[in-house]
Order: C-alpha cells, then sequence, then structure tokens
C-alpha cells in the first residue's frame, strides 16, 4: 500500500513548519489576532492547504497539533531561559520564531481601539472557536487590571466558565480507549494539555497522550495531588486498590468521575472520604472520534456545578447527558453493547453484498457509510425512526421486501432481547463488585 495515504502518527519538523505558514500566512491575510488564531473556518482552509501538500490531517488534528504549538511557547515564555525542549516538541527552536510572529501579532480591534492585555490573559481567553469569540474588549486592559478583568468576566458567564475550564487541572487514572477518547474531546474545548495528566502502570498507551501535549507519570498519587477534577478510568476490579491508594490525597476540591463499569455511586463514596464529590459517567466507543454517548449521574455529595463543569468539558465528545443512576446500566446496554450490535449488523449488511456479488472492501466501505449516513439523519431529522423508515418504503419496493425477510428472522425481538440481557449483565456485575468491594 503507498505510504502517502496514511495518516502520519507523529508529526516531522518539515510538515510543522508548513503547517506553521500556513497559519500565519492565513493570519495576516485575514487580519486575525494571531492569538485568536483557532477558529473553525481557518482551520479548514488550513486542512484543505495541508491536504494539497501531500499532508493528511484531519482539522481536529491540526486544532490538537495548534494547541500542542501554543502551549509550548507560552511554557518557553514563562521560562525564556530554559534549555528544556518545551512540551517535549523535537526541534522547537525552528518553530520558535514563526510561533512569535503569529503569538504576538496586534491589530486593532476597532477605529482607534488597542489591545493591551497581559499575556496571561491572552492564554486563557484565546480558545474559542469562530470570528465571533474573538473579544472585543470595551476598554483598554492595562496588565495588571485584575479588577477590570474580575468585572468583564461576571458581566460574561461564557466568559466565566471557559476561564474554569482553561485553568482546571485534569488527571486520568487509566490510559485506555476510554481516557483517550475523553481526553481528545475535551482538549477540543478550552483545556490546554499542559492542564493534565495521565498515570497508569505501564508505559504501553503513554505514547498517544504523549503526542497530544500531555503529561504521563506512573503514579496516582501523585497526579491526583496535582489535579482538581481526576477521571477514574480502569478496570472495574481494580477500582477498590485504586482508590484505597489514593484516598488518603483526595481533598473536598477533587471532583471524582468514576468511567468504571458496574461500580455503584454508593460504592465509590464508601471507598472514598466522607462527603466526596463523585460522579459515575458511562461513554462508549465512539467517543474516539468524538461522536460518543455519554450518561452520567451525581453522588450524594456532588454539585449542579459539578455536573455543568463535567458537561462543560464532555460538550465535545458527543452527546452528553444526566440522568438517574438507575438508567447508567440500561446506557450500557443500549449504547456501551450498542456499539458491537451496529458492528455485527455492518458486517452482515456487507457480507450480503459480498453474497450478490460485491467485492468485499467496496461492500464494506458503503455498509459503514450507509450507517453513518442513516445516524445522522436519524439525529439530525428529529424523526422517529418509524417514519423514516417509512420514508424509504415504496409499495411493492426492494426495501419492504427486506424488511419482511429480517422481520421474519426476529431482527426486532433479537435487538431488544440482546439490550435486555446486555443491561442485567451490566446489573450483575455491578452486584458483585459492590460485594467484592464490601469485602
Amino acid at each position: 500500500m503507498d505510504d502517502t495515504g496514511i495518516k502520519k502518527q507523529n508529526w516531522d519538523a518539515r510538515e510543522t513548519e508548513l503547517f506553521l505558514e500556513i497559519l500565519k500566512e492565513l493570519d495576516m491575510k485575514k487580519c486575525l489576532d494571531g492569538r485568536k488564531v483557532r477558529n473553525n473556518k481557518l482551520f479548514k482552509v488550513a486542512h484543505r492547504r495541508m491536504t494539497a501538500a501531500g499532508y493528511h490531517r484531519s482539522v481536529d488534528q491540526l486544532k490538537i497539533r495548534w494547541k500542542v504549538l501554543k502551549s509550548a511557547y507560552y511554557k518557553c515564555k514563562r521560562q525564556p531561559q530554559s534549555n528544556v525542549q518545551p512540551s517535549k516538541i523535537q526541534g522547537w527552536w525552528r518553530y520558535e520564531k514563526t510561533m512569535i510572529a503569529i503569538m504576538e501579532s496586534r491589530r486593532p480591534l476597532g477605529v482607534g481601539a488597542v489591545v493591551h492585555s497581559s499575556d496571561r490573559n491572552d492564554e486563557v481567553t484565546e480558545d474559542s472557536d469562530g470570528d465571533a469569540s474573538i473579544l472585543h474588549w470595551p476598554q483598554p486592559l492595562p496588565d495588571n487590571s485584575s479588577l477590570n478583568l474580575d468585572l468583564i468576566i461576571k458581566a460574561d458567564p461564557e466568559l466565566e466558565s471557559q476561564l474554569m475550564d482553561s485553568q482546571l487541572k485534569i488527571g486520568f487514572i487509566g490510559a485506555g480507549n476510554m481516557a483517550y477518547g475523553i481526553a481528545k474531546g475535551i482538549l477540543s474545548g478550552d483545556v490546554l494539555p499542559t492542564n493534565m495528566k495521565v498515570s497508569a502502570p505501564s508505559c504501553r498507551n503513554f505514547g498517544r497522550f504523549q503526542e497530544l501535549g500531555i503529561d504521563v507519570t506512573h503514579s496516582n498519587t501523585e497526579l491526583v495531588c496535582g489535579s482538581d477534577l481526576v477521571f477514574l478510568a480502569v478496570k472495574p476490579h481494580l477500582v477498590p486498590v485504586v482508590l484505597c491508594e489514593i484516598m488518603r490525597y483526595v481533598t473536598p476540591k477533587h471532583i471524582i468521575v468514576s468511567v468504571a463499569a458496574g461500580i455503584t455511586l454508593a460504592t465509590l463514596e464508601d471507598l472514598l472520604p466522607h462527603g466526596s464529590a463523585v460522579l459515575r459517567l458511562m461513554p462508549n466507543l465512539p467517543c474516539l472520534v468524538q461522536e460518543g454517548a455519554l450518561l452520567f449521574s451525581r453522588g450524594s455529595h456532588a454539585k449542579p456545578e459539578d455536573a455543568a463543569l463535567l458537561r462543560s468539558l464532555l460538550q465535545h465528545c458527543g452527546l452528553v447527558e444526566e440522568g438517574p443512576e438507575a438508567w447508567i446500566d440500561v446506557h450500557t446496554g443500549l449504547s456501551g453493547s450498542g456499539v458491537a450490535f451496529v458492528y455485527l449488523f455492518a458486517e452482515a449488511l456487507a457480507e450480503g453484498a459480498v453474497k450478490m456479488g460485491m467485492p468485499s472492501t467496496l461492500a464494506h466501505s458503503i455498509a459503514s457509510q450507509t450507517i453513518l449516513g442513516a445516524g445522522r439523519l436519524l439525529r439530525d431529522s428529529g424523526k422517529h425512526p418509524a417514519q423514516l423508515r417509512s420514508e424509504v418504503c415504496t409499495p411493492g419496493g426492494t426495501t419492504i421486501y427486506g424488511l419482511h425477510t429480517l422481520e421474519q428472522g426476529g431482527v426486532r425481538a433479537a435487538t431488544m432481547s440482546a439490550v435486555e440481557s446486555a443491561t442485567e449483565r451490566a446489573r450483575e456485575l455491578g452486584r458483585k463488585s459492590a460485594a467484592g468491594c464490601r469485602q
């Protein structure tokens, strides 16, 4: 296979230089403040130019790379005499001049209006999307004018939320797929990679987190002490061991979010110091591409503000909903396990096409696109699945014949039973985990 069609895991120096030169050029042409260079339209143009140059990255990958470079810029600016490579970016010296040209560009925001904000203010407010997010300050803001900044924040709740998110320290205990998917989604918001850390006993999965600019460690206690919000993303049987290790370091400032299947809020609260703010979250695999379905529940000591913060952080991961804990196991059967049910159906669709003479590769490609398109139409139209299904069927046509065959095979009843079985199994695992934790 031709390597040019494969996305590279790591950025090389030449690709990074081209990316920054494109951003710099777009920044000049559109007269955008370089510190707010992260708007969506600009990145889509950059994506087209990178693709034309033979570098196949998604828009989200470009955004993440920009965040990593920007974090390195701020770290270098805070420690100008340091010889350490910022954020572990190789060849930083090659990019430093272009980054300074982008980050330290200035432009008037209106007739006679000039911004005199500090670099700290730039760092915490630059992460909004779109042209409308560029902050048009009502008056010049001196470097040390914390009073004026406080007034602006109080007058703009959205900015206050962005500032909270950007300053929040987030940790992940566990470096599996769920932790990685959630971390990618959070990085699409207002949190910098330098404010995140991941811990795991093995280095096996550290590479992909480091590629995002996230620090890694083998110490769970170190992670907890340096975090405000901690995602517990380990296998269910490891939860008691991990919580026993970190419980003495959990303080009232901490928010603990468990992603472990089957571990109830009551069990988590019993294993943590009294009064700990605990939430239980159930994501699914499509979080890896920011198209997940996530449901969370609050523990008895978690406040509505904690739920609002979690929702704000996870909004780029996909659909995020809050509900009673009793729904978590149902969500596991519907969406956690349901992803595998959809994959099975996609496989069967493709094999049916292969049986009728279509090449396997093409059949699987069309099957995946069919499911993607059907899902987006179902989500975006707001129509009931039965209504959309009826719109596809014509009297005496191909679809109604195919549906009749599916009904004869019991696909509807089998699917309902699959969700029921997965839900009951989740409840059973929860009961076993609770009994094990008590012992």
